[in-house]
């Protein structure tokens, strides 16, 4: 029996020891998940589901305030296309003059 043990007995799982070959492992964080890089700046990532959570996000989203310069650049652009639509239209400005 000594003999034939040797040759039916199941081995051990053995433990995989993977590292990738590029992978610093210093505070990057887990170089198989995947993730866009901009979602830590996102505050729509991971928010509770429901109607609640919901609300609470738009609510919090509502409150931080935005970049200056792209809010007059917004500002800037639609008055463009509001001047370039009226223009297509052939709007007569004069109806807001008295005579």
């Amino acid at each position: 029996m000594g003999i034939l043990k040797k040759f039916t007995r199941i081995s051990k799982n053995r433990k995989y020891d993977y590292k990738p070959r590029f992978y610093d492992d210093k505070g990057k964080g887990n170089p198989f998940k995947i993730e866009s890089k901009f979602d830590k700046f996102r505050s729509t990532v991971d928010t509770p589901r429901g109607i609640k959570g919901k609300f609470n996000s738009a609510i919090d989203d509502m409150k931080t305030e935005g970049d200056r310069n792209m809010k007059m650049r917004l500002i800037i652009i639609l008055a463009v296309l509001i001047l370039v639509f009226l223009y297509i239209i052939d709007f007569d400005i004069s109806i807001f003059y008295k005579r």
